[in-house]
């Protein structure tokens, strides 16, 4: 039971009968009103048991979009049902009117929409619906919790999306669709054309010129249908908040590029979120749209408090692709464990693969290492500094290797991963 407002508006209008009349009869005849107003309210009010409820929630949405999941009341009672229902979403599902009233006359039904607006990616939930049914006086109310669970699977938002198109442009050109045409070890022929003054005289075709009054080369194309392999870093060190995203988001946003840009680019990719063990798996050589399969796979993902298994990470490339690959590292540079695990991993992979490790930076950093107004600035700017430079070891130990490595802000992450994509590319060395 619960009461309202309007009981409490009514016993304090009981103080004036009281003051003008001090007796105890006139406050026990008070309180009687009370209580008989409420127990007659209760009464006339309709019963929450009698309330049926059933939950609508959509499948998907994508994160910082607009959605709606409903509720289905339907009133078995012969009394008006005049209630406040509360939806229990919890508050990173964004609910904007979770308390609605409603009156629902005996015998019938209503539907209520609660708006959402995601805050935060994953599978949220709503356990329950509470129902607060009010008396015809609006003193006193009864209130029963049902169980209503429902999820909601917000997925990852994709902004990098927008880079899509013009790294598709660039793709294309190498492909032979447009006028750059390249030759590597990673090429193969696509067709003939005259010579101009400035191709690659060894690119020249003796036996077709013989053939010709006019001078031919030999046009090339990278080589399509190579192996692409993420491995998303889920440990520990993905849980840290780079400009108010965790790292692993950021990760997410990359890996979702480049995986896109790959597979329109004719290659297969797969895809492996792990820390000690596969969180997540997604390959393009599966049945359905690859981007489809990634963003529901990666829409859980949370960072896991515990150490990267550096020494399982080449057991995870192999179990995707027992050939020469582009093996792509999302993970963190930062001193300490790299150095101890990543630079052995990628010494490794880098005997049997092509090898990029793609990092997020912090650009807090570099902002404190340029402010040393005062003397704690200072201490920061060394700090920083620091930092800085024993990411730069890092970063170079792996170049050492052979590895490939984009080091960048959050938002440069996505596209600088994927103009090293298509530099390889065009290098031929995928």
């Amino acid at each position: 039971m619960a009461i309202t407002g309007r009981f409490v508006l009514l016993a304090l209008a009981g103080l004036v009968p009281i003051i003008l009349f001090p007796s105890p009869g006139t406050v026990l005849l008070w309180v009687g009103v009370l209580a008989l107003a409420c127990v007659l309210d209760l009464a006339l009010a309709a019963p929450p048991r009698a309330v049926e409820l059933r939950r609508t929630v959509p499948g998907s949405v994508r994160l910082g979009q607009d959605t709606s999941a409903e509720l289905l009341l339907a009133n078995t009672s012969t009394r008006t049902l005049r209630a406040l229902v509360r939806d229990g979403w919890q508050p990173s599902a964004g609910p904007r009117n979770p308390r609605q009233r409603t009156t629902i006359p005996g015998g019938e039904r209503r539907r209520l929409a609660v708006a959402l607006r995601p805050t935060r990616r994953g599978d949220l939930s709503t356990p329950h619906a509470t129902v607060r049914s009010y008396g015809p006086l609006g003193l006193a109310a009864l209130q029963l919790t049902i169980a209503a669970p429902g999820t909601l699977r917000v997925l990852p938002p994709f902004n990098s999306r927008r880079h899509l198109p013009g790294k598709l442009r660039q793709l294309r050109e190498l492909d032979g669709k447009a006028a750059v045409q390249i030759r590597g070890a990673g090429t193969e022929f696509d067709s003939l054309r005259d010579y101009v003054q400035g191709d690659d005289v060894r690119s020249i075709d003796w036996r077709a010129t013989a053939r010709r009054r006019d001078v031919v080369v030999r046009t090339w194309r990278p080589e399509r249908d190579r192996r692409v392999v993420i491995v998303l870093d889920t440990s520990r060190t993905s849980a840290a908040r780079i400009e108010d995203e965790p790292r692993l988001d950021t990760g997410i946003e990359a890996a979702l590029l480049l995986a896109a840009l790959a597979e329109r680019g004719g290659d297969r990719v797969d895809f492996v979120a792990f820390d000690r063990r596969v969180r997540a798996r997604a390959s393009s050589a599966a049945k359905g749209n690859l981007l489809a399969q990634l963003v529901h796979c990666m829409a859980p993902l949370e960072p896991q408090l515990i150490e990267l298994d550096y020494p399982g990470v080449p057991g995870q490339v192999r179990a995707v692709s027992a050939h020469r690959s582009l093996v792509v590292l999302l993970t963190s540079l930062d001193a300490g464990a790299a150095e101890e695990g990543l630079v052995p991993l990628v010494a490794q992979l880098a005997a049997s693969h092509v090898v990029v490790v793609a990092s997020v930076r912090d650009p807090a950093l570099e902002r404190m290492r340029k402010e040393r107004t005062t003397a704690v600035d200072a201490y920061r700017a060394a700090a920083a500094e620091h930092a800085l430079l024993e990411r730069a070891a890092v970063a170079a130990a792996l170049k050492q290797l052979g590895a490939e490595v984009v080091d960048a802000d959050p938002h440069e992450l996505p596209p600088k991963l994927a103009d090293a994509y298509i530099r390889l590319k065009a290098a031929g060395r995928l």
